[in-house]
């Protein structure tokens, strides 16, 4: 989560626009911080994002130009 937040917005935006590399991104985020912060929330968006992570993405991809972090980070 923090190699994320730590790119420039540009590139925070490119990473979530293309298809395939805004599912890796999402997983590797989204597990990354279950498994350092734990949660019930967060294991439950990470196993979500893993079956529907082009959808979640996009999605993300909105949520990131409007408040400039992900959703439910």
């Amino acid at each position: 989560m923090t190699w994320f937040n730590r790119q420039s917005r540009l590139i925070q935006i490119i990473l979530l626009l293309i298809p395939g590399v805004n599912w890796i991104v999402e997983i590797f985020v989204r597990w990354s911080t279950f498994l350092k912060r734990g949660g019930l929330i967060r294991l439950v968006v990470s196993i979500v994002v893993t079956v529907f992570g082009l959808v979640f993405g996009w999605i993300d991809l909105i949520w990131v130009l409007l408040f400039k972090k992900l959703l439910l980070q």
